[in-house]
């Protein structure tokens, strides 16, 4: 059986260090255990394998930016279909660019186990998301580990509706994702279907989820769901990860 293991004292970004596998939990946080190493598997995504075809990504809301309403680097939980914390992610973008660019600025958001270890990144640059500039999409990179890219998401033009295109680390489309026409929804959940390459079958969807009026009108903190299939290449399930970051 896995034993205790020796923790390592902090990581740069400012993270606090979370425990492991066999440690009480820390402020009410329940970790997923620690998988084994799988072969073939890029180190830390052991989490995605077959035994998980759901995530919860919950951002935390910051009290500076409740009150003031001065855009703060975004923080996430990345958590099972158990309620354990399978990952914490924070956003490493410069105050510059968040106050000139907002929603979309570029940023990098790194992904950490409960080892502390980073073992995905997203790489977003500054692109714009306006279908009358088809020409500068957005577009996203996931790495991982940190410095191997696994696969990009690609926005693609559609005049109403958000259109997004899977690919895999040769730029291979894998699969779509398309969304609804986001302006006319409300006071709900926002759903954007995961198909496949023709459209024609549903392999999965990421969720935003309807969290109050209040909460949705003072605040920019988001609630997503994601399922994809257990046997999807865990590869593939690390961009979707990305994907909703991007959404």
């Amino acid at each position: 059986p896995m034993g205790f293991q020796q923790q390592p004292t902090g990581f740069p970004g400012g993270f606090a260090v979370p425990p492991v596998q066999n440690q009480p939990p820390v402020d009410g946080t329940i970790w997923m255990p620690i998988p084994p190493s799988i072969p073939n598997c890029p180190p830390g995504l052991e989490y995605l394998t077959q035994q998980i075809d759901q995530v919860l990504i919950h951002q935390q809301l910051e009290l500076l930016e409740i009150v003031t309403g001065f855009e703060t680097t975004n923080k996430y939980e990345v958590k099972n279909a158990l309620g354990q914390r399978v990952y914490f992610a924070e956003e490493d973008t410069d105050c510059l660019s968040r106050v000139c660019w907002g929603p979309s600025r570029p940023f990098t958001i790194r992904v950490i186990d409960n080892l502390g270890h980073e073992v995905i990144t997203v790489q977003r640059p500054l692109r714009c998301s306006s279908c009358c500039c088809p020409c500068c999409l957005q577009e996203l990179e996931v790495q991982a580990p940190p410095g191997t890219t696994v696969g990009y998401v690609v926005q693609n033009w559609h005049a109403c509706l958000p259109k997004f295109t899977i690919q895999d680390e040769k730029r291979m489309d894998v699969l779509k994702i398309v969304g609804p026409c986001v302006v006319c929804r409300c006071c709900e959940d926002v759903n954007f279907e995961v198909k496949s390459l023709d459209e024609s079958c549903d392999v999965g969807r990421i969720s935003k989820q309807w969290t109050g009026f209040v909460r949705e009108a003072f605040t920019d903190s988001d609630n997503f769901g994601i399922s994809f299939p257990m046997d999807l290449d865990v590869k593939m399930k690390a961009v979707m990860i990305g994907a909703c970051f991007l959404i």
